[in-house]
C-alpha cells in the first residue's frame, strides 16, 4: 500500500514538478519579500515605497537564483544568453515590482489599510503573474 501511495505521488512530482517547485519557491520567495518589507517599515521606519522597493530588489535577487536553479532548470551556456535571461527576469519583475509599490501606495499611504495584509495580498497577485513571465518569455524551452 505504501509503494502504491509514494509510486503515485512520485508519478504527481514528476507530471507537475515545475509548478511544485515553483510554488515552493514562490512561496519561500513572498515570505522573503514580506520579511524583508515588515523590517524595514517596522524595524528600520521606512515609508512604504521605500521599504516595498528594498524589498522587492531582495525578494527578486532570491527568485532568480532559486527560480533559474531548481525550477526552471535554466542551463545558460554563454555569457551573452546569461546576461539575457537576467535581463528578460529583472525586467518582467521590474513590472510586477512597480503593481506591487502601486497596490501598497494606495492601499497603505491612501487608504490606510493594514500594511502587512495588503502586502501579502499583493504578493498573491506577483506571484501569478510572475509564474506567468517566468514560464512564457524567460524561462521557456526553446522546442528542438
Amino acid at each position: 500500500m505504501f509503494k502504491r501511495i509514494f509510486g503515485l505521488c512520485m508519478c504527481l512530482y514528476v507530471k507537475y514538478k515545475e509548478v511544485i517547485l515553483y510554488l515552493v519557491f514562490g512561496g519561500l520567495t513572498t515570505l522573503v519579500n514580506i520579511v524583508s518589507y515588515a523590517v524595514f517599515a517596522r524595524i528600520l521606519n521606512m515609508d512604504t515605497v521605500t521599504g516595498t522597493s528594498v524589498a522587492w530588489l531582495i525578494s527578486v535577487i532570491f527568485a532568480y537564483i532559486t527560480n533559474k536553479i531548481f525550477v526552471f532548470e535554466s542551463k545558460t551556456n554563454t555569457f551573452a544568453l546569461l546576461v539575457k535571461e537576467c535581463v528578460s527576469f529583472f525586467g518582467c519583475r521590474l513590472a510586477t515590482g512597480v503593481m506591487d509599490v502601486a497596490i501598497m501606495y494606495l492601499s497603505v499611504d491612501l487608504l490606510h489599510f493594514n500594511d502587512i495584509v495588503m502586502k501579502i495580498v499583493s504578493n498573491v497577485f506577483v506571484v501569478i503573474l510572475n509564474y506567468i513571465f517566468s514560464k512564457l518569455f524567460i524561462f521557456r524551452r526553446e522546442e528542438a
